[in-house]
């Protein structure tokens, strides 16, 4: 249940072998610190602009441009051709595709960001995996821990699913688009293509190719003097 394939295309990552097929998707979050432990060697191929960070466990391909402001503690393996702009901090095991804009005021930690993944302003994407072509609108978080600490659950229309993880975001399907200001709460899938509308809260599972539609109650009052 809850396959990769059924998610993400993983044509459009180099590091498909963190998704085996007998696997839930979200197993991958627990395989990223030893994979990396594994097969990251320092190299930096772009240009490093004063006031950027680069620590000790830090891959950079070609063509990625950084801007002064940027925080890469590692260990971390970025793509090719990606802006990194000010502001963006990225923590302890974090894997970003090829083509990927990561944006000010961000923040990235344990998690598999696919080729072409948007994420540019005021994010969250802790213990979570975005797909090729995903996109996190302005002020969106990928919320990663229960308020009540306890493991976190897959909740489906029938089932409960544990997961064996106290922390765990949301898997972002290939080409979702999640509008600003929304939350999405631990555990959380959205599938495919998928819309949801800015200031949403979710929880659960979406399917493939549906939106989400949030409508606010509004009522306008004469102010009194």
């Amino acid at each position: 249940m809850f396959p990769a394939c059924d998610y993400l295309d993983l044509t459009h990552t180099k590091h498909g072998i963190l998704f085996p097929d007998d696997s839930p998707v979200w197993a991958a979050l627990t395989r990223i610190e030893s994979y990396l432990e594994f097969r990251l060697q320092r190299e930096i191929r772009t240009q490093v602009p004063p006031g950027a960070f680069i620590g000790e466990d830090v891959f950079i391909d070609e063509g990625t441009t950084l801007e002064p402001g940027v925080v890469i503690k590692g260990p971390a393996w970025i793509g090719r051709n990606c802006q990194l702009r000010a502001g963006c901090y990225i923590r302890e095991n974090v894997i970003i595709g090829d083509g990927c804009v990561l944006g000010n005021s961000c923040e990235f930690k344990n998690c598999v960001i696919f080729d072409g993944c948007e994420v540019p302003h005021y994010n969250y994407v802790g213990d979570s995996i975005l797909g090729h072509k995903a996109h996190l609108a302005a002020g969106v978080i990928l919320s990663n821990v229960r308020l009540d600490r306890l493991e976190v659950t897959v909740k489906t229309d029938t089932d409960i699913l544990p997961t064996g993880l106290r922390k765990f975001g949301a898997i972002i399907g290939d080409y979702a688009e999640i509008g600003c200001n929304s939350v999405i709460s631990p555990g959380s899938i959205i599938g495919r293509r998928s819309i949801l509308y800015p200031l949403s809260h979710f929880s659960g599972v979406l399917g493939a190719d549906l939106m989400l539609k949030t409508r606010q109650t509004q009522q306008v009052v004469k102010r009194k003097k």
